[in-house]
């Protein structure tokens, strides 16, 4: 027990050590080259962000709700195993339903149409 103890407090001071000189260093001659943007050569003129389509972003969101509500399923055939499958069946067809609803109402709302 002395040993792994010893062990952990040796490598965390080490690597604390290692962190406080990678950060210590490079302040001490700063370098306007290394300071300084690369792109190809050249200055940046705009900015380097692209405007994101807000349509991708929904759709992703969407397929993330969807996935999750679909995993909350993969666990049904060992609940069938219980004392009650009855109820179960009962949680299952609720989120079924519940997954059912919620793609009805992104479909009337327009959230899964791509062209406007």
């Amino acid at each position: 027990m002395n040993l792994i103890f010893s062990s952990a407090v040796t490598t965390a001071l080490v690597s604390l050590i290692l962190a406080f000189i990678a950060f210590w260093l490079p302040t001490l001659n700063p370098d306007n080259e290394k300071l300084s943007p690369y792109e190809c050569g050249f200055d940046p003129l705009g900015t380097a962000r692209l405007p994101f389509s807000l349509r991708f972003f929904l759709v992703a969101i969407l397929f993330l709700l969807f996935d999750l509500e679909i995993a909350l399923l993969l666990p049904l055939p060992w609940g069938n195993q219980l004392f009650t499958p009855l109820s179960t069946l009962l949680w299952a067809s609720t989120i079924l339903i519940l997954l059912t609803l919620g793609l009805i109402y992104e479909w009337f709302q327009g959230g899964l149409e791509w062209a406007e």
